[in-house]
């Protein structure tokens, strides 16, 4: 989350009165992440989140995105639910952004993530996927492996400088375990609607239990494991980048629990996971690069997910996860 778009006073009060809220009593810009604008909500009907779509995000896209909130709500996955206007619909527009307002849902993010967080998270991402099933419409991700070599061309666009001023040789780095990868990416295994964005800040907790899942817009339908593959990447690595083997016994044992993973799937693990590593690498040297001075928004470091892609690429089997 974050605010690239402001909104006035004046501006958001005329939004609101297209919907049965009430009245504002208060907001504030969220300035975590670095895709949307989003700002939390107070009104006297209760707590909401208003989020502007940016950058990345494709209009077209939209109503998939919410369409596959509301569908996963009505499954029992706590995730936002998009709040209709008096119009019947829940996408509007706002200070020439698409924009829309989601439920706000209760709970606290990890800021240190410990193994206990891991095995709950396993559970809930099993569930999503399984709630997801019912949901009819697709969408390509566009930030899968055929999105890495356009991606990485981009940020090397200058000749490397930007990439290279980061860590000397990077974009070779990330050059030759590209094509690795991609000569290596498994077929054929199980594929449905995966969140791809599963990080700490995206996963609210009451009480040692998931409270909320949010942040649906890098959702798209495409291989199950590899959103196991993000969540290994986010939740098990030590601040030194050391994986801890603890955590990703626990996430893929209660993720196994609720939806069993095959042979195929476990024997991919390594390579679904340099995928991840090398994506969120790819796109936060980009962003790294690209973002705009003034931006109430914080960067992360594209490092951390080389450190971890480094990992990734001496992994041989499944047993390098816990397992």
């Amino acid at each position: 989350m974050a605010v690239y778009t402001e909104v006035s006073d004046d501006a958001l009060r005329a939004f609101l009165a297209e919907y049965d809220l009430g009245v504002l009593l208060a907001y504030r810009g969220i300035a975590e992440g670095v895709e949307n604008s989003n700002y939390s909500l107070r009104t006297s009907a209760g707590d909401f989140i208003l989020t502007l779509y940016e950058k990345r995000v494709d209009p077209a896209d939209l109503p998939w995105f919410l369409g596959l909130m509301e569908h996963l709500a009505r499954r029992g996955i706590t995730c936002p639910l998009p709040v209709q206007g008096h119009d019947g619909f829940s996408l509007r527009m706002l200070c020439d952004r698409h924009a829309a307002i989601t439920t706000f849902l209760p709970g606290v993010w990890p800021r240190r993530v410990q193994a206990w967080h891991c095995a709950p998270l396993g559970a809930a991402l099993a569930a999503l996927h399984l709630a997801g099933a019912g949901y009819a419409p697709t969408r390509a991700n566009a930030l899968g492996p055929a999105g890495w070599a356009p991606l990485l061309a981009r940020s090397l666009a200058d000749g490397g400088a930007g990439a290279d001023a980061l860590l000397a040789g990077l974009g070779e780095e990330l050059r030759a375990a590209l094509d690795r990868i991609l000569a290596h990416w498994p077929a054929a295994l199980p594929a449905g609607h995966i969140h791809a964005d599963l990080f700490p800040d995206n996963v609210f907790f009451l009480d040692r239990k998931v409270s909320g899942l949010i942040d649906f817009y890098f959702a798209a339908t495409d291989i199950l494991a590899y959103d196991v593959a993000v969540c290994l990447n986010a939740w098990c690595f030590e601040p030194d980048m050391s994986f801890n083997v603890t955590r990703g016994r626990a996430l893929l044992h209660a993720y196994s629990a609720t939806r069993s993973l095959s042979a195929a799937e476990l024997a991919a693990l390594p390579v679904l996971c340099q995928g991840a590593a090398i994506r969120f690498a790819l796109t936060r040297l980009y962003d790294w690069i690209n973002t705009p001075p003034g931006a109430l928004v914080t960067r992360k470091d594209p490092l951390e997910y080389v450190r971890r892609l480094r990992f990734h690429l001496t992994a041989r089997g499944p047993d390098a996860y816990g397992l």
